[in-house]
């Protein structure tokens, strides 16, 4: 069964918050969920650009002033950067 991990970044400044989602994300299984609240306002560049490296689903679920909430899907751990020959 998928598990849903919440990560508290709130304060955290560039490259902490995608460098610690990242890491997060390494520790999930196939199918797993990570849900990041961030305040950081990189954070809504960083994230998905080091998430799709890994080949992983992100979407940002929650945009406010001072807040992003991203929910990331674990996939396969096939990186289609990787991948490439």
């Amino acid at each position: 069964m998928a598990q849903l991990t919440k990560l508290d970044l709130a304060g955290l400044k560039c490259p902490l918050p995608a460098v610690r989602t990242r890491k997060a994300l390494k520790t999930l299984r196939p199918g797993d969920r990570l849900e990041v609240h961030c305040t950081d306002p990189l954070s809504v560049i960083d994230i998905p650009h080091r998430i799709r490296e890994t080949g992983d689903k992100v979407e940002i679920t929650e945009r406010a002033e001072h807040r992003v909430v991203f929910l990331i899907e674990k996939m396969n751990g096939l990186s289609p950067i990787a991948a490439k020959p």
